[in-house]
């Protein structure tokens, strides 16, 4: 089963950046940080409110099955989160299961955060029987993804014209 990564540092000229990354079942006081984040950032003009993004964190408590999430903390501080749900893209359901909803506050990006969250997300899709993982993605963002070890499987996805990445979690 996933254990939570051990505490990572990154030096920022002087400054010394902590964090560490736990289940959300573990951090569930950061939700209505996640929740409002999660919102904004995708959801604000859909019509849902920020307590429908709440209402569905209760569901990610339980370890053994999706949806489940992960959050990157620095003690109390909210640094990121990333989710591990059924599906992401509504063109393409037939994909499971998807790392979603990754966010990284930013005062700290380009630290490593992302990619640990992704990491352990894509372990908990490991864990959990699947042989891979699927990320959506706006194009300027995909050279990133492949960076970090994700394959670009299809391009210009439904009306937001998304690119459709995988991760291989070798089973």
């Amino acid at each position: 089963m996933y254990a939570p990564a051990s505490t990572r540092s990154w030096q920022a000229g002087r400054e010394r950046v902590l964090y560490r990354i736990s289940d959300y079942r573990d951090c569930q006081s950061h939700g209505p940080t996640i929740a409002e984040r999660v919102w904004t950032a995708w959801w604000q003009d859909s019509g849902l409110k920020v307590g429908d993004v709440a209402e569905h964190l209760q569901d990610m408590t339980n370890p053994h099955k999706l949806p489940t999430g992960f959050v990157a903390h620095d003690g109390d501080d909210y640094v990121g989160s990333a989710f591990l749900i059924h599906c992401d893209l509504e063109e393409r359901p037939q994909y499971l299961p998807w790392v979603a909803a990754l966010w990284v506050e930013e005062g700290r990006r380009r630290s490593g955060v992302a990619r640990a969250l992704m990491q352990a997300a894509t372990q908990r899709a490991a864990e959990l029987g699947h042989e891979a993982s699927y990320l959506c993605c706006q194009r300027d963002l995909e050279a990133y993804y492949i960076n970090c070890g994700w394959t670009v499987l299809e391009r210009g996805v439904g009306k937001h014209d998304l690119t459709m990445l995988t991760f291989s979690t070798n089973i």
